[in-house]
């Protein structure tokens, strides 16, 4: 039984606390717009109720106050919260909400509405989806603001939920919206919406970090005040407003530490970090959070290496504060963060609710981001799947500030090289990029950047972009623009390897049919003509398989007549289907192709397997390959088993990384040992020394597993050596 007059109480207190949080809804005719919308969202809702039995309107309003108080968002963006579900639930359409409020809140809507249609309960996240969703960011970014808040509302309420939607709606949220919120500067909501996540994906694991945190916080608020009492004396006798803060680290953050750092939760050492917020004036903000910084090393010894300077530069998402990490009496590195109220005001609702609405919004560095991105969504060849892998790069990766030889930043995800350094300058300059300066110093176009680096980029009109680019690249610009380029080339190719190969059809008395393309794309397991035209423009196609067809009257009539000896891959693949039929490796391979795969360097003696490639015959991988479980589950029919043979005539490359203790001498034995004792050749060397550890990387050519295996044990009974671990090359 409903109990409506309880029900209509609740719907007028819930209202009451949205204007009471709405800060921003200042006069009279923002707060009857509120009401207006309010009354319209009520009227249209009246008859839904979610899964949890509740009254559909609840949830509205509680994206508005999500809006209104955690992100600290306006008037407009209460408005469009309140009705964000009205036009795809509801009888309203956009001319009504235009009609009603303005050409703004239909546009905001309409976003809303899109984002629905592409990701809702049914429909699995598709990446040509996710690309769409982002599309939306070119009209308005309180789009995304208002949905992320309407998922962190669904994440507090997914306990009513099916468990087969919780697990899909809570990866969805990990795979695109926590870090949506993250590139926003949106933190408290990054935060919970990741704790969420994991609270419905690894139940166990929430449930246990939640209460070991809960069973050492008396610890932890202990610690913290016998801390900072010094601390605090010192920035009152200075005469300084202030607050010191515990800021506990997320459960998701926690676990993410104990199952990449392979640690249990006692061993993480940066549970809490401490947390100094100074109110002061814009003005004096640097200068009183350095002095700050300078009271807490006098008390406490600080880790130079851990020292976060975001006063300077700000991360692209306009977080601002200064990290570092000191000893505390204990024995113990606690984490202090300083920063002023504003800066920590921007940190927890975000970098978008300050800037980008105030009167005449200045141009942030959120709007360049969005600019990256829109760069990345305006090449409409770029792959949807790889298009995700690069915007997730970009969007989780650290960064680094890099100048150029005027002294202007620019800033890069961590891990870029000078190519991508290029590209980000301008596509041109990064297609004709020869090389580069770093610090005036010459160095090739793979070379990774750091932090504070100078770069100067060297271009010429005859370089222009090639495969092996795509390996020294990491932002997703770069790659996007790289295979654009490649793409044309490839164009270019087929349109003159066609003409040549029309001729050349020609001169062998063969019609340029439809029929007898097929017939020769089928004879050289070609996918398309354009793949045939580029072949032939290369010269990499036997063209004697063509003149042995049996031709008459300008048609090919038959199969060629080749020796049985050439049809070997045919046949193997034809046998495929018997369990006992195996590709054998190492006998007179001469009579088809493979090729050993780079990405994890077999040697015989590994279990491997063969694939079909379309114009590179057989790559033999590893079972373990890195490749190997998206080979298997996308192309499971292109799978050859197969086994080595003996073969103690050919060498294979193999990697192998050795660590110990530094000693004279000891490079010295290593080397005797591997090319004297045991002679095996070596193709390359080197060795890196740090605070008394070694650390080597030694490429060799052996005859198979064994081979290699013996000289691992033999290399690990040198003294001082510790570990002896095989690496692909």
């Amino acid at each position: 039984m409903i109990d409506e007059e309880a029900e209509k109480k609740e719907l007028a207190r819930r209202y009451r606390n949205l204007l009471k949080v709405s800060t921003k809804v200042k006069s009279k005719a923002d707060k009857a717009k509120v009401r207006k919308a309010f009354d319209v969202a009520v009227d249209a809702h009246k008859h839904m109720r979610r899964k949890s039995g509740e009254p559909y309107i609840y949830h509205p309003i509680e994206v508005a106050r999500i809006v209104a108080e955690e992100i600290g968002l306006g008037t407009t963006s209460i408005i469009c919260a309140l009705l964000h579900d009205t036009v795809e639930d509801t009888d309203l359409n956009l001319d009504d909400i235009e009609r009603m409020f303005s050409h703004k809140e239909r546009i905001i809507i309409d976003g809303l509405t899109k984002i629905s249609e592409v990701v809702d309960y049914t429909a699995s996240m598709q990446a040509e989806n996710f690309r769409k969703i982002l599309l939306t960011l070119s009209d308005d970014v309180r789009v995304i603001i208002i949905k992320l808040a309407d998922r962190l509302h669904n994440m507090r309420t997914l306990n009513a939920m099916s468990r087969d939607k919780q697990l899909k709606i809570a990866s969805e949220t990990l795979f695109l919206y926590a870090p949506l919120a993250h590139r926003l500067g949106l933190y408290a909501l990054k935060t919970e919406l990741e704790d969420l996540s994991l609270k419905y994906t690894e139940p166990q694991i929430y449930d246990e970090i939640t209460a070991k945190l809960k069973k050492t916080q008396a610890v932890r608020t202990r610690f913290v005040n016998q801390f900072s009492i010094p601390i605090k004396q010192e920035l009152e006798r200075q005469g300084l407003k202030f607050e010191v803060k515990a800021r506990t680290k997320s459960i998701y953050s926690i676990y993410n530490k104990i199952k990449n750092k392979n640690v249990t939760f006692e061993e993480v050492y940066d549970v809490f970090a401490i947390r100094i917020i100074l109110d002061t004036k814009p003005e004096r903000e640097k200068t009183e959070c350095w002095n700050t910084y300078s009271i807490v090393t006098d008390f406490y010894q600080p880790n130079p290496d851990r020292l976060r300077d975001w006063l300077s530069t700000p991360r692209a998402n306009g977080y601002e504060s200064l990290h570092t990490t000191v000893m505390s009496p204990g024995g113990k590195w606690v984490e202090v963060q300083i920063r002023s109220k504003r800066m920590d005001d921007i940190a927890e609702k975000g970098y978008a609710a300050h800037w980008k609405y105030k009167e005449g919004g200045e141009e942030s560095h959120f709007d360049a981001w969005i600019n990256k991105i829109r760069d990345l969504l305006e090449n409409p060849d770029s792959d949807a799947i790889d298009f995700i892998d690069d915007f997730k790069l970009n969007l989780f990766s650290e960064e680094i500030f890099i100048f150029t030889p005027k002294g202007e930043i620019r800033n890069l995800p961590k891990g870029s090289s000078a190519l991508d350094f290029a590209f980000e300058i301008h596509s041109e300059v990064g297609s004709h990029c020869m090389g580069a300066k770093v610090n005036h110093k010459l160095v090739p176009l793979s070379t990774e950047l750091k932090s504070g680096d100078q770069v100067e980029i060297i271009t010429s009109k005859k370089q222009k972009p090639n495969e092996s680019w795509l390996d020294y690249v990491i932002t997703g610009k770069a790659k996007s623009k790289i295979k654009a380029a490649l793409r044309e080339d490839k164009k270019l190719l087929a349109e003159e390897g066609q003409i040549k190969f029309e001729k050349w059809l020609k001169k062998i008395g063969l019609k340029n049919t439809e029929e007898n393309l097929k017939h020769i794309q089928a004879l050289y397991r070609e996918a398309s003509p354009h793949e045939l035209y580029i072949k032939f423009e290369l010269e990499r196609l036997n063209l004697d398989r063509i003149k042995n067809l049996k031709i008459e009257g300008g048609k090919i009539i038959g199969k060629a007549k080749e020796k049985k000896a050439n049809n070997k891959l045919e046949e193997t693949l034809k046998k495929r289907g018997k369990s006992e039929e195996m590709l054998v490796i190492g006998e007179k391979m001469d009579h088809f192709d493979y090729k050993i795969s780079p990405c994890c360097n077999p040697i015989p003696g590994d279990e491997v397997f063969g694939f079909i490639t379309i114009s590179d015959g057989i790559k033999i991988h590893k079972i373990n390959c890195p490749n190997a479980v998206d080979l298997m589950s996308h192309y499971a029919y292109r799978i050859v088993k197969a086994r080595w043979t003996s073969q103690h005539e050919i060498a294979f490359l193999a990697g192998i990384k050795v660590t110990g203790i530094d000693e004279v001498g000891l490079v010295n034995k290593i080397t005797m040992l591997i090319s004297g004792e045991l002679n095996v050749n070596m193709r390359s060397i080197s060795f890196d020394s740090d605070d008394g550890i070694f650390e080597g990387k030694i490429m060799v050519y052996v005859h198979d597993t064994k081979h290699l295996t013996k000289l691992m044990a033999k290399l690990k009974s040198v003294e001082g050596v510790i570990n002896v671990i095989r690496i692909d090359g």
